[in-house]
């Protein structure tokens, strides 16, 4: 939703957003890409449950379409407004490819966006109590807590 608020915010000329801390983020209302494929079962987060939540989101193809449900769609003109992000995303997610293939989608826009692959770890992985006090948690944490306080 924070992808949401920043196209929003810049069609309607609102406040500008400096940076954007982004974890694996939900970029596309699609199912069908390699990381949907390998990681659809057997992971925290998997590919029927990605779809469950789209039907409580909305089950419109309309709406799933629309920029601000699946930003990876909008057009690189809409994302040059876009602050630069750092995307931190995690090796076993079935959301990936799509996290990935947004981030380049910016950077083909000319937005200066940093990306960060977490390897052997989940979905979630620095929501969750459990992975706390992981190498991939700490790691995304110091990775994300460096970036934020770097002036740009």
């Amino acid at each position: 939703m924070e992808i949401a608020m920043v196209l929003m915010s810049s069609m309607r000329h609102g406040p500008c957003i400096h940076k954007l801390l982004l974890y694996y983020p939900v970029t596309d209302a699609y199912f069908d890409t390699p990381s949907y494929r390998q990681f659809a079962t057997g992971y925290y987060l998997y590919r029927e449950g990605m779809k469950w939540f789209w039907r409580q989101y909305t089950a419109s193809m309309e709406d799933r379409n629309q920029m601000t449900a699946s930003p990876l769609r909008a057009d690189i003109d809409c994302l040059r407004c876009f602050p630069p992000p750092m995307i931190i995303n995690s090796q076993a997610d079935v959301l990936r490819s799509k996290v990935e293939a947004f981030g380049e989608r910016l950077q083909c826009a000319g937005v200066e966006a940093t990306a960060l692959r977490v390897q052997g770890t989940i979905h979630d992985f620095v929501m969750l109590n459990a992975l706390d006090q992981t190498g991939a948690c700490r790691t995304a944490m110091d990775a994300s807590t460096e970036w934020v306080k770097r002036l740009n």
